[in-house]
């Protein structure tokens, strides 16, 4: 589960104003109407972005993006994903045309020379002169018709230069840039994982995500009805499915089972469906996720026994009583997710690592003490960050407890040709964007002796 939050500062400022002795220009509005109706709206998501005013995925769902055509959609797409994916390379890119590299750019002009630059390199179905000439529009239309000149410059010089490739041997701060990653974060990573396994997650972040991700499309069957499994992310499913597998085997009574950061409830649904019968109790801070969690929950029969409650998964009331299996799936940075979340690299700094650490503790011993003796829970995060996940459990899971293994050999629906064994390592679920075909996720298991 990731958080919301603003972009980390770029260089920018203020380029100086256009003399009038430059003479007449178009105005703000006669340059809007010369710009796509998709880039328009991929410039105004990408704005609100950047000032930390939404989430790429909520806005590109919004109402402005269902006044375009499909076509026109997927274009304003392509656009936002790829210009944040790519921004620190696309950045570096065009500050290398600049006569003063160091120089603070405005915000529209930055975000306009980006988008021109993205459409260059990376969108080869693009005409070269679109790009080129709808990013000065957008930078006039944005109120910056003293930087058209340059833009126009520096996205020629863009055009006419070759792309950046792969050298024979790059420094982690050449491949960082190259495939548009904070510098900082690839080190952590290097460190971790090797420089190998870096290089592959830079990639894989840069990519799409592919439809179908690990698992199958199947149907279950419940009764004489058939229904489809619901819509839900791969991380969500694989939590779900592997806490189902955990669970533990009681006798005479339900099992009891506690999703304390349940919204927006794939794992919820998950664990309703695999573990018939259970008492599911499903918690989440925000009353307005779980509230349309409920909704989510309602479109499905075997989830009509699910209770919810708004809960601090820290402070969860003593009359609930202990549990069988407790799904702790924590808020985290999201440093796996970057591919469908590519904003997240932009801003995200170390410092926030040492507060989401502090934050999973403090959960995940609350769960714990709501675990019943022989109970066992499941702690996962979206995260690759040693701090989020093996340093939180072996800081707060001490005396009483031991880890089992993660049980993803039987993990339901699985892809031929998947293999999650290979990811499991010391009784623990890791698994890296590039290396084992999904986002990052790590997960353990651990039972109360």
């Amino acid at each position: 589960m990731t958080e919301q939050g603003k972009r980390a500062p770029v260089k920018r400022g203020f380029v100086k104003g256009r003399p009038k002795s430059a003479g007449p220009t178009r105005s703000a509005e006669e340059a809007q109407a010369k710009v796509s109706p998709a880039r328009r709206v991929a410039f105004e998501v990408l704005t609100l972005v950047g000032a930390g005013k939404g989430h790429s995925d909520e806005l590109l769902h919004g109402p402005r993006m269902e006044e375009l055509s499909a076509e026109d959609k997927h274009l304003a797409t392509a656009l936002v994903m790829g210009v944040l994916r790519w921004e620190i390379a696309l950045d570096a890119r065009v500050r290398g045309f600049l006569e003063r590299p160091e120089q603070k750019l405005a915000e529209p002009v930055a975000l306009a020379l980006w988008m021109g630059a993205f459409q260059l390199q990376h969108m080869d179905r693009i005409p070269a002169h679109a790009a080129l000439s709808e990013s000065v529009e957008l930078c006039r239309a944005a109120g910056q018709p003293h930087a058209t000149g340059m833009v126009n410059a520096i996205l020629r010089k863009v055009a006419a230069a070759q792309r950046p490739k792969e050298r024979i041997f790059e420094s982690v701060a050449a491949f960082s840039e190259r495939l548009g990653h904070p510098q900082w974060l690839v080190e952590r990573w290097v460190a971790a994982y090797g420089r190998d396994a870096a290089m592959k997650i830079c990639e894989a972040d840069q990519m799409e995500p592919v439809a179908g991700g690990l698992f199958a499309p199947v149907e279950v069957v419940e009764g004489r009805a058939r229904f489809a499994l619901p819509q839900m992310d791969d991380g969500s499913r694989l939590v779900g499915e592997i806490c189902a597998a955990a669970a533990p085997e009681v006798e005479g009574r339900a099992l009891r089972v506690w999703d304390c950061c349940a919204a927006p409830g794939g794992k919820t649904l998950m664990l309703a469906l695999r573990l018939e019968g259970a008492e599911v109790l499903a918690t989440d801070v925000s009353a307005k996720r779980l509230a349309q969690m409920e909704g989510r929950l309602r479109r499905f029969a075997y989830a009509s026994g699910v209770k919810t409650e708004v809960s601090d998964a820290a402070k969860l009331g003593e009359s609930e009583g202990e549990f069988d299996l407790i799904l702790c799936d924590v808020p985290c940075t999201g440093t796996g997710t970057l591919a469908r979340n590519p904003e997240i690299r932009l801003r995200l700094k170390p410092e926030e690592l040492v507060r989401q650490a502090a934050r999973q503790r403090e959960i995940l011993g609350a769960a714990l003490k709501r675990l019943g003796r022989g109970g066992r829970l499941v702690y996962s995060t979206c995260s690759l960050e040693p701090e989020e996940n093996e340093r939180v459990v072996e800081a707060v899971a001490g005396e009483g407890y031991r880890r089992i293994g993660v049980p993803v050999d039987r993990v339901v629906g699985l892809r031929d040709g998947v293999d999650l064994v290979t990811a499991v390592r010391d009784g623990a679920l890791r698994t890296l964007p590039g290396v084992h075909g999904c986002d990052g996720f790590y997960a353990v298991v651990v039972e109360r002796v």
